[in-house]
């Protein structure tokens, strides 16, 4: 099940952005975190696509949601413009961003090609 993360939470389990200027990703398993809007039509196509491989990567990554109007810290620690965007963090190494709905097979071939998840 994919899981919302408040600035809090989010600091926690992905990166604090206050204690470290560098990456240093917190969390134990590689994670993708869907910034996103009730209202726009692109994340709800989405959404049920990340609910689909949160149970199927169950154990191997984590799925997160930030909500951009409730958590506009965040949206612009990570200079979010548009929505939905999507960010991929692999365990070790640099996130990349990718904007827009993408489909179920762009999403396992980042899974695979930026945090070797497979």
């Amino acid at each position: 099940m994919t899981e919302h993360l408040t600035a809090e939470t989010f600091k926690k389990k992905v990166f604090n952005y206050e204690v470290n200027k560098e990456w240093k990703f917190e969390g134990k398993v590689p994670c993708v975190i869907d910034f996103y809007a009730d209202w726009c039509g692109p994340c709800k196509i989405v959404a049920p696509i990340l609910e689909e491989l949160a149970e199927e990567y169950d154990g191997k990554m984590n799925i997160y949601k930030v909500n951009t109007e409730e958590e506009r810290e965040l949206s612009s620690v990570f200079g979010i413009q548009s929505i939905p965007s999507i960010l991929f963090v692999p365990k070790d190494g640099q996130p990349q961003m990718a904007m827009g709905a993408l489909p179920k097979d762009t999403f396992e071939k980042a899974f695979k090609d930026v945090l070797k998840v497979e």
